[in-house]
């Protein structure tokens, strides 16, 4: 039976070629424009009022109003994990919102826990498909069972079903698009990466967030790394310290809200 390091070193592997191949496809699929597609940036969903009135106008606004803040929302993806439960105790001890993007297979469905006290504590939780299978490269049936089988479970265990996912790799494109929507569902892409599939170099990992960050950034960090979690209270403070505020997806994007069918990206 495999240990558990032997997993994780498995599970790294994994994303790291999976990270690898993102890198070339998006090369040669730019080039050819096959996969060209509107985005949307978080001013931009703030703006846009067209599908929501004055009084239901999208996510609460809170103690924090974007269109004036210094906000960034921090978002973690391919989990739950081992480290999770360290992770929301920083969260919670630094008074920082976030979303998860979860994926089902060998996380939701361990973790079930942990998704509830994600919710249960104040953080955004979605979608990062089923089984991380890349969306342009399947069948619609496969595309729909992506979607589905992780927003029913999380459904299950939280009472509330997602709204938001984001695409493996960021691979997506207008039919995936077509069909998020059919399912109530908005993509989002993300503007801050420390490649921490590639490292469990903590400082690194801190550096790369912190160098990368602008106002109105999303960034991507997965709780599944052993490197990862160590290196988020530093993130943390040191983005206080230059006057972020950290949201939700949701509240990055308030008054307005995140439409089906949407892709978005700072």
């Amino acid at each position: 039976m495999p240990t558990a390091i032997q997993k994780m070193r498995k599970t790294r592997a994994a994303f790291h070629a999976a990270a690898a191949l993102f890198t070339a496809g998006a090369l040669t699929f730019g080039l050819s424009g096959c996969t060209s597609y509107d985005t949307t940036a978080p001013s931009g969903a703030r703006a846009d009022r067209s599908h929501a009135d004055a009084k239901n106008a999208g996510a609460s606004l809170g103690t924090v109003d974007c269109r004036k803040a210094k906000c960034v929302a921090l978002t973690f993806d391919a989990g739950p994990s081992e480290h999770s439960a360290r992770l929301l105790d920083i969260l919670k001890e630094k008074h920082v919102p976030a979303t998860f993007f979860l994926l089902g297979k060998n996380h939701i469905a361990k973790y079930p826990d942990l998704v509830r006290r994600m919710e249960r504590e104040g953080h955004e939780v979605a979608s990062h498909t089923w089984d991380h299978k890349i969306l342009t490269d399947i069948d619609d049936a496969q595309i729909r069972e992506e979607f589905e089988r992780p927003d029913d479970a999380i459904e299950k265990l939280t009472g509330k079903r997602p709204t938001l996912m984001r695409p493996p790799q960021g691979r997506t494109n207008n039919h995936v698009s077509e069909l998020a929507e059919k399912e109530g569902l908005a993509q989002i892409l993300w503007s801050v990466t420390a490649k921490d599939y590639t490292t469990n170099d903590s400082a690194l990992i801190r550096k790369r967030v912190v160098d990368q960050t602008k106002r109105d950034g999303i960034i991507l960090l997965h709780d599944i790394y052993p490197g990862t979690v160590p290196a988020v209270p530093g993130v943390i403070d040191e983005l206080k310290a230059k006057g972020y505020v950290f949201v939700t997806v949701p509240q990055l994007f308030a008054p307005g809200k995140a439409e089906p069918g949407r892709i978005y990206r700072p």
